[in-house]
């Protein structure tokens, strides 16, 4: 039985100019069968979006066989956690360089939630236990753990490397503005709905220009590559998000982000047949984390079966389909 998708499909091919036709004064350039798959999984995220009564954006891209899609996609969305995937990848720049090491160890800083008098509370830190920096990695990704976060941001010295280590590899629109401590300090302060906050933000296209780098290696060497993706697969937040919308047993590095009226989901699948597509979802909105979840798996499938089918046909074997 023949797929939704590849009936839209071949609809869309046969829309198109018969072959031979007189062509228009103005040539354009060809419409390819790739061109026309973007298309339609564009519109099917699009009327996923429109359930939603905030702001929405998504990415994705086919690292092997070419084509993208994107929804907002310069638009700044807060990163919440997803933003850990830059510290860590900083972190394994460091050790690449020779500066740190995965066994060396380093202490969790501990968030000290203080009042002055009426004034808000500040988020000092202290000292916490002492880890491996692989240990802290291991909680930071795959629990989302943010004073494990912000004792690896205090070894490599702070936000500022994170920030330069993004500039060094031509991702344009993202950028960190917090510890994780001030971050949730601040979460609730701005309605991320309505309001385009560009701190600690980052758009979908530069996400998606992140998982890009790292996964095809253009970022981190295949050592520290591999340290971060294989902790991406181990992540236990945000089951409900892009796993859930993949067939069971689907491998995917993610990374979720959550705050108050924001529910992020960043990561790497593998298709089928090996190829990945990196996927980036982020959601704000006044429904709940709830429904932005079942939203975010929603946008995965049809990421998931859109891509997942080859483009060996030309347009006129599909239309004839």
């Amino acid at each position: 039985m023949k797929s939704r998708f590849t009936k839209l499909l071949a609809a869309a091919a046969l829309a198109l100019p018969a072959l031979g036709a007189t062509p228009a004064v103005q040539s354009r350039p060809p419409v390819t069968l790739q061109d026309q798959r973007d298309i339609i999984i564009q519109q099917q995220i699009a009327a996923i979006a429109s359930q939603s009564r905030g702001r929405i954006g998504v990415a994705a891209m086919d690292l092997d066989g070419g084509g993208q899609i994107f929804l907002n996609g310069d638009m700044p969305f807060p990163m919440a956690s997803t933003a850990k995937i830059a510290v860590a990848a900083t972190f394994l720049e460091g050790v690449e360089q020779g500066r740190f090491r995965l066994d060396q160890r380093f202490p969790m800083m501990l968030s000290v939630a203080e009042r002055a008098g009426a004034r808000s509370p500040i988020a000092p830190v202290r000292a916490g236990p002492v880890m491996t920096a692989q240990e802290l990695m291991e909680l930071m990704i795959t629990r989302s753990n943010n004073q494990a976060t912000d004792g690896i941001i205090a070894a490599i010295g702070g936000i500022a490397p994170v920030n330069q280590w993004l500039t060094r590899k031509g991702i344009v629109g993202q950028r960190l503005d917090h510890t994780m401590a001030t971050l949730v300090r601040d979460d609730g302060k701005v309605n991320p709905a309505t309001v385009i906050d560009t701190r600690t933000s980052s758009t979908p296209r530069a996400m998606l220009a992140l998982l890009a780098a790292i996964d095809r290696g253009g970022a981190l060497n295949p050592e520290s590559r591999a340290v971060l993706l294989d902790t991406m697969t181990r992540t236990s937040t945000g089951r409900n998000r892009i796993r859930a919308g993949l067939p069971e047993g689907t491998l995917v590095a993610h990374k979720t982000g959550t705050l108050a009226g924001v529910t992020d989901d960043v990561g790497i699948v593998r298709l089928p047949d090996g190829r990945h597509l990196a996927m980036v979802v982020f959601v704000a909105g006044p429904e709940g984390h709830g429904p932005h979840s079942a939203l975010i798996a929603q946008v995965a499938r049809v990421l998931y079966d859109g891509y997942s089918q080859p483009l060996g046909r030309s347009l006129q074997e599909v239309a004839r389909r």
